[in-house]
């Protein structure tokens, strides 16, 4: 329950997560490696990237088995901090 109202979520509950930053070598490994920080058994094969139309941007989307939402608001709160994600969603 958040603010005295119920979760929108069902943990545990399959979730896709999606970080933008700028198409620069490592962005990939970055974001994984912030994710796994609260969800150490992320595979790899469950993380797709696609490049913006022009080429500049990258997203990132792992898709993740979040346990709470505090696990969910961590890995958030993580990926919004760093300067080279410009965007989670």
């Amino acid at each position: 329950m958040i603010d005295g109202k119920t979760d929108v979520f069902d943990f545990p509950c399959v979730f896709p997560l999606k970080a933008i930053g700028r198409d620069q070598d490592g962005f990939r490994e970055l974001v994984i490696e912030i994710v796994r920080r609260h969800m150490p058994e992320l595979n790899e094969n469950a993380v797709t990237t696609r490049l913006s139309a022009g080429g500049k941007y990258i997203s990132l989307t792992a898709t993740i088995v979040a346990q709470s939402r505090e696990q969910l608001d961590a890995v958030y709160s993580d990926l919004s901090r760093h300067e080279q994600v410009l965007l989670v969603l």
